[in-house]
């Protein structure tokens, strides 16, 4: 491909020099967006020969060698030069160079301002679709996991101490919650990128008969930008959507630091297939959660992108400037690692074993059913601030007597509870009962998980 200098050259009196050419390229990174820049040039050239601007014939020529440049893209067969400096003088020049001058007049009433952001707005478009698939997918498998464990017993924690009984299916419904929130945030985000910007040139609009309406139709934009000063220059779409990201990166990333812990040889509460860990160079018995790590730590990454967006933005004035640039890099890099994430977790899931035997086992370490002790005391007319003070009475003389709560004898009990103990209490007191108990919208209860899940596929 050769350069041909008077492209967009024609004020200058000398060439760039070498290094702020390859400085000020951007190709090397948004060649990724040919598949969108065509795309949108062929709804742009359409609309031109729709008022009248371009002739019929020479809109079925532009379009023609548009199509031909995108399969000599797809095909390995294009020649990227970073003297053109970005994706959409490459395939300008590419176009001239393939059908003459009439390759010229395609960018008739635009500009690259308008023209990056509409191509920016097309691929985060497709990449949310995709996203939203995989997070649907993702939904369907933590849903199938809840559902072979809504009897399955383990500790509930807080300060990550074992707090109160819960079921695995509830805990994993957790994770679904987070992660419907995420999908649900994601689909909004969609609609304010759904916005067309082409038509607002390089600031202020164009002075040939543009028809917006037309181009929208074409690539299915949903609305269309107001006020060209801000259509060329908003970037919040991005910074949106990587916040988006971030959050759910920060879900993945508490998924996985459970998993960690649970893997771990004090915790031992589920197991992962060989296949989703790695081994150590030096240790033979190692078996290192490493995909879980790595998603763990990848979050940082998200979240370092949604700074580097908002800091690119922060001291910008209207309307655009060579800054938005490195708008390009953060955005692909948070939708290439979300989209991993996400895949990597939807092949993890449903490979999740819990250790049953060993969860509920560790239900009888720390009174776990303190709580359904106080609560039982409260239905027994003990006001709850005497019924939570009776309970830690009793399990510190537990404690001291090295015994569980149900293992205490109902006479023991009723030296700190008194007359408002009976022999029920025992229902209360052990993990099954207690679990049981909380059947309600929200608990833990196994039926009330069923029922959880059951409205959950109806939401998916």
């Amino acid at each position: 491909m050769s350069k041909d200098p008077n492209l967009i050259r024609g004020r200058f009196t000398e060439a760039t020099d070498a290094f702020v050419e390859a400085f000020t390229a951007s190709v090397t990174f948004d060649q990724r967006l040919y598949r969108h820049d065509i795309r949108g040039s062929i709804a742009h050239c359409r609309m031109l020969g729709h008022v009248g601007v371009v002739e019929a014939s020479e809109v079925e020529r532009i379009v023609a060698g548009l199509q031909q440049i995108h399969k000599e893209i797809d095909d390995g067969d294009f020649d990227w030069s970073v003297g053109f400096e970005d994706v959409h003088m490459n395939i300008e020049h590419r176009l001239i160079e393939a059908i003459g001058e009439v390759g010229k007049k395609l960018h008739t009433g635009r500009s690259r301002n308008d023209q990056v952001a509409t191509d920016m707005r097309l691929y985060l478009r497709e990449e949310i679709d995709v996203l939203l698939y995989v997070e649907t997918d993702l939904l369907k498998v933590l849903l199938d996991l809840a559902e072979q464990h809504t009897g399955t017993i383990m500790p509930g924690f807080t300060h990550l101490q074992a707090a109160q009984p819960v079921t695995f299916g509830h805990h994993v419904l957790a994770w679904f919650e987070m992660l419907s929130r995420d999908r649900d945030r994601l689909g909004d985000c969609r609609k304010r990128v759904n916005v067309l910007p082409l038509g607002s040139a390089a600031l202020a609009g164009t002075t040939f008969p543009i028809d917006r309406e037309f181009v929208a139709a074409e690539l299915g934009f949903d609305a269309i930008s107001t006020n060209s000063l801000d259509a060329v220059s908003d970037r919040d779409f991005a910074i949106e959507f990587c916040s988006c990201a971030a959050m759910t990166m920060m879900h993945l990333s508490r998924w996985c630091e459970e998993l960690v812990l649970w893997t771990s040889q004090r915790f031992d509460f589920v197991t992962l297939p060989d296949r989703f860990c790695t081994g150590s160079s030096i240790m033979p018995q190692k078996k290192n959660p490493d995909v879980p790590e790595l998603i763990r730590g990848k979050s940082g990454r998200v979240f370092g992108q949604l700074v580097a967006l908002l800091t690119l933005m922060k001291s910008q004035p209207l309307a655009y400037n060579k800054d938005n640039q490195e708008d390009k890099e953060p955005l692909f890099d948070a939708v290439d690692t979300l989209r991993d994430c996400l895949t990597a977790m939807v092949g993890l899931v449903p490979n999740i074993e819990p250790n049953v035997d060993t969860m509920r086992a560790a239900t009888l370490d720390g009174y776990i059913t303190a709580t359904d002790l106080a609560d039982y005391l409260v239905r027994n007319s003990v006001p709850f601030r005497d019924a939570h003070r009776i309970v830690g009475q009793v399990v510190g003389y537990a404690i001291e007597h090295d015994k569980p709560l149900d293992a205490l004898t109902l006479e023991e009990l009723q030296a700190f509870g008194g007359d408002a103990i009976h022999e029920n209490v025992f229902r209360s007191l052990s993990i099954e009962g207690s679990v049981a108990a909380r059947h309600h919208l929200g608990g833990t209860a196994p039926a009330a998980v069923i029922q959880a899940i059951a409205a959950a596929r109806r939401r998916l």
